[in-house]
């Protein structure tokens, strides 16, 4: 039991990621707050799926003599572009969030989720 949690421990890490990203979009009222939830709600994926493409012996996908063309012994290079592109489409929705909620601030001169649905029921 010990020894399959060790070699597993990445998971562990990644579901306390998820668990506490998603405690932070659910239950925090600050809409700054739950953009940080999203981020470490993102995060934990983005380590799940690069976790999952990794082998144990395996190298970078160039093929060389001594390993010859067996293709269990390399990597496949898909899953961590497919993240690669996935960090860069995160980082831009944080950006458009983080303009939402300066845009929010401006209008209703709060982050507080209550106080801006106070504001809007007038």
């Amino acid at each position: 039991m010990l020894e399959t949690f060790l070699g597993r421990y990445v998971y562990a890490f990644v579901v306390a990621l998820l668990a506490i990203g998603l405690y932070g979009m659910l239950t925090k009222r600050n809409l700054v707050k739950k953009l940080i939830g999203m981020t470490i709600f993102q995060t934990a994926i983005f380590l799940f799926f690069i976790e999952g493409s990794t082998k144990m012996g395996a190298t970078v996908p160039v093929i060389v003599a001594e390993l010859g063309s067996d293709p269990a012994r390399y990597v496949n290079p898909l899953p961590h572009a497919l993240i690669l592109t996935a960090i860069v489409v995160s980082v831009a929705t944080i950006g458009v969030a983080l303009a939402l909620v300066l845009k929010i601030y401006r209008t209703y001169q709060s982050i507080d989720e209550d106080d801006i649905l106070k504001e809007m029921g007038k």
